[in-house]
C-alpha cells in the first residue's frame, strides 16, 4: 500500500507553472519534482477548471454564499425539529409518570 504524500499549495503551484511553461514534457517534470505523473495531471486539471476564480473572484464568493445560505436554512429547520422532539419527549415522561411508569 502507497502512504500519501501531502504536498503545499506552494509546491503544487510551482509544479503547475512548470508544466504549463511547455519547456519540458510530463515525464520530466515527474522525475524533477518527484511526483507521480497522474497527480500533477489532476493539479493542471483541478487548476483550469478553477482559473477563473483567480481573474473573477466574485463569482466563487458568490458560489460560497449560496453554499452558506442553504446551510444556514438547513440548521434552521434541524433546530425545529429538535425543538419539536424534545417537546414529545417532555410529553412522554410526563404521561409515563401519571400512568406510574418512571423512566
Amino acid at each position: 500500500m502507497g502512504r500519501k504524500i501531502k504536498y503545499s499549495d506552494e509546491f503544487k503551484t510551482k509544479v503547475i507553472l512548470e508544466v504549463l511553461k511547455e519547456e519540458k514534457i510530463l515525464a520530466e517534470i515527474s522525475s524533477i519534482y518527484g511526483v507521480h505523473k497522474t497527480s500533477i495531471r489532476d493539479w493542471k486539471k483541478q487548476f483550469l477548471e478553477n482559473i477563473g476564480l483567480a481573474v473573477n473572484s466574485a463569482k466563487g464568493i458568490s458560489k460560497y454564499r449560496e453554499k452558506i445560505k442553504d446551510l444556514s436554512s438547513g440548521k434552521d429547520e434541524l433546530y425545529k425539529q429538535i425543538g419539536k422532539l424534545t417537546s414529545q419527549l417532555d410529553w412522554a415522561k410526563k404521561k409515563s409518570r401519571e400512568v406510574g411508569f418512571e423512566i
